[in-house]
């Protein structure tokens, strides 16, 4: 895989193989390539001190998911539910697919 690429898109589950959240489960909400990260629902929590923004807008505290690095994440096959490495692979009608390594399932769902 060329640098800058990931295998892994939005609304995938993944689950997270080391650091502070490690075991977790959740899904992605954004990825940013460039930096290669992303983030993942209810994973590395951060709480932000929120100033007030006038009258009408009071400060608060809000907890938030901040980003992790994509290295960290492992992809949860949806057919044999467990952590697997991702190949790709091109059908008989050309498209090119994402496959489990590990039970051979296509991750795509059908665009047809």
């Amino acid at each position: 895989m060329r640098q800058g690429q990931t295998s892994l898109l939005i609304n995938d589950q993944v689950e997270v193989i080391t650091g502070k959240d490690k075991g977790r489960v959740g899904k992605i909400l954004k990825i940013d390539r460039a930096a290669h990260q992303a983030v993942v629902e209810r994973i590395n929590m951060i709480t932000k001190h929120q100033k007030p923004a006038g009258e009408q807008q009071p400060g608060e505290i809000i907890n938030r998911e901040a980003s992790i690095h994509i290295s960290n994440l492992m992809l949860v096959c949806p057919e044999c539910a467990k952590t697997v490495r991702i190949g790709k692979k091109i059908l008989e009608d050309g498209v090119k697919v994402r496959m489990c390594k590990s039970c051979g399932a296509t991750l795509e769902k059908s665009t047809k």
